[in-house]
């Protein structure tokens, strides 16, 4: 069994913010591959349901982003869980928007859902980072993670939601390659052949036509005749 968690801050306030794209990744799967409903349950909400060949249990932990770790331990506790089974999906500072990346252990980098998580589980848990930007300056942090996207934002974080949906299965599964190139067809799709933008070939040249014959009909009897 895996444990899928998103990472946010519960109630309708924060439900479009920069900080909560871990629980639209979730929800987004959730939805789209016929998860059970959502229970309140260790601390938070949670799904159940299968991706690929995996049971899989989402948590949106909603004991607030600074306290993840409380309800994502209980849950690994109930399940008897190893922090190897646990993936978490995180906004990303450090990364462009709509960048993901994946990894397994390391530090929190200063995450506070994280940090939280570390003192819980320990740091061998696997992550999906999503990129979300910087605003520039370390006191400008904190509105710009707590406010909502723009509507500038709202094509790439449709298509990264997208992607994450679509390779679900594979990051459940263990192949974060897989998962990747799922997100990628996304977000960075190859340009088609025939696109708008596509050089088309040159077109073949047309035979020249045969010159006019101008003789009279009286000089081709002749010739004829020679």
């Amino acid at each position: 069994m895996k444990l899928i968690v998103g990472l946010g801050n519960p109630g309708p306030k924060y439900a479009g913010n920069r900080h909560n794209i871990g629980f639209m990744a979730v929800d987004r799967i959730a939805a789209d591959h016929g998860f059970g409903p959502w229970k309140a349950r260790f601390q938070g909400q949670v799904a159940e349901g299968r991706l690929g060949r995996e049971k899989v249990l989402l948590l949106k932990p909603e004991t607030f982003m600074n306290n993840s770790g409380q309800s994502v331990g209980e849950a690994m506790r109930f399940y008897k869980l190893e922090p190897d089974d646990v993936i978490v999906l995180h906004d990303e500072l450090d990364l462009a928007p709509g960048k993901t990346r994946v990894k397994t252990g390391g530090g929190h980098a200063g995450h506070n859902g994280l940090r939280s998580l570390h003192a819980h589980i320990g740091e061998n848990y696997g992550r999906v980072r999503l990129g979300i930007g910087h605003p520039g300056r370390k006191d400008l942090v904190s509105h710009y993670v707590l406010h909502d996207f723009s509507k500038a934002d709202r094509d790439w974080l449709d298509d990264l939601l997208r992607g994450i949906s679509e390779g679900a299965a594979d990051l459940a599964e263990g192949d974060p390659g897989r998962f990747m190139n799922a997100v990628a067809l996304r977000t960075a799709p190859p340009r088609s052949s025939t696109g708008p933008k596509a050089r088309t070939a040159d077109p073949e040249p047309a035979p020249p036509e045969p010159e006019a014959d101008t003789r009279s009909a009286l000089q081709r009897l002749v010739e004829r005749f020679r």
